[in-house]
């Protein structure tokens, strides 16, 4: 018997919205109607029905300072990025100027992601922000935190230079600016 990809494909589909409405039908502590979700106007008739105050949390980020220095950092390698782009693909250079615009921009796109890496492990160690900027062979690491122990800025500066062996000199720096 021979089966066409499209009638697997629909018996997938109408087999997975079967055990979704299921799911949702035996999903206990839920406050829904479930014919409101098959009315055209249903968004217009939609309330909330109740919030609990203690659930309520805010998502915006704990340091603006981070925030604004990750911005001004993205746009010079924005602009850098964009004078090598045109170095590569204009006529005016020889070959070896290219090869060198070409390495020069996958040295910039590393140095991003091993920032962008180390933030997100440093943060995995319990610091609600960290901001990592590798210069040379330099690493200015700040954390966001009211105080680190030697202890926990011996772990930064074993991360940083497990993740980059050709760093000489890593210094890890504590910042306390709350703007709530």
């Amino acid at each position: 018997m021979k089966v066409k990809r499209r009638t697997v494909w629909l018996l997938t589909l109408l087999s997975l919205a079967a055990v979704i409405s299921v799911y949702y039908v035996f999903e206990p502590n839920r406050d829904v109607d479930l014919l409101t979700i098959f009315t055209d106007d249903t968004l217009q008739e939609t309330t909330l029905t109740s919030v609990d105050d203690k659930e309520i949390t805010t998502t915006t980020s704990e340091s603006y300072l981070f925030d604004e220095m990750r911005m001004e950092k993205s746009n010079e390698r924005s602009k850098i990025r964009e004078q090598l782009t045109q170095k590569i693909a204009s006529d005016q250079y020889t070959p070896e100027e290219k090869n060198e615009a070409f390495n020069e921009m996958n040295a910039l796109i590393e140095q991003e992601s091993s920032e962008a890496m180390l933030e997100m492990l440093i943060e995995s160690l319990g610091y609600s922000d960290a901001l990592v900027r590798v210069e040379d062979e330099k690493v200015a690491v700040t954390v966001l935190s009211d105080e680190i122990s030697k202890q926990q800025a011996n772990e930064i500066i074993f991360i940083v230079r497990s993740e980059l062996e050709d760093i000489s000199d890593v210094s890890v720096s504590v910042s306390s600016n709350y703007y709530n």
